[in-house]
């Protein structure tokens, strides 16, 4: 029997369309492995891994829950939300802040990679900062999916 055969016949996922069950499911393997590769490298290479480090990583997960805290639907009918000090505004605003945090931690995890690892002669193991690159682009790549990968929030619910 296959995986996917098992995980579409689990009673939870009666009612709940393929792509959110997908989605989801892809979603969260990437931010896990994301995590997965930066926690191996640091126990790996603890000499050359500052915790430092993980501050790419730690932004990227607050932008994870800040983009996907704000539903498409509040996105589509702004206008219905009234709550708040900017009303709908607030909420476009609250999620650019969160891309910007997406974009800012894989900027950051490029210039460590580049400034500590690539050009740096005295450093004999480049491993950690693809690494670092690797795990920040995982969990942006998770934080879209899961954004965009079901068609509404509602579907999370099923037939509740």
């Amino acid at each position: 029997m296959s995986i996917w055969r098992r995980v579409n016949e689990a009673y939870w996922f009666e009612g709940i369309p393929k792509r959110t069950i997908l989605s989801t499911l892809i979603a969260s393997l990437l931010f896990f492995s994301g995590w997965w590769i930066i926690i191996d490298t640091a126990s790996v290479y603890p000499s050359s891994f500052n915790f430092s480090y993980y501050i790419c990583g730690i932004l990227a997960t607050i932008s994870f829950i800040m983009v996907n805290s704000v539903s498409n639907e509040l996105l589509r009918n702004g206008s219905a939300y009234t709550g708040g000090v900017l009303d709908s505004r607030g909420i476009k605003v609250f999620l650019f802040a969160g891309f910007v945090l997406g974009f800012t931690s894989i900027i950051a995890a490029i210039w460590i990679m580049i400034a500590e690892f690539a050009v740096n002669e005295s450093r004999t193991d480049k491993y950690p900062g693809y690494a670092l690159l690797i795990h920040n682009i995982f969990i942006f790549l998770s934080m879209l999916i899961y954004k965009f990968g079901p068609e509404t929030e509602s579907d999370y619910l099923g037939n509740l």
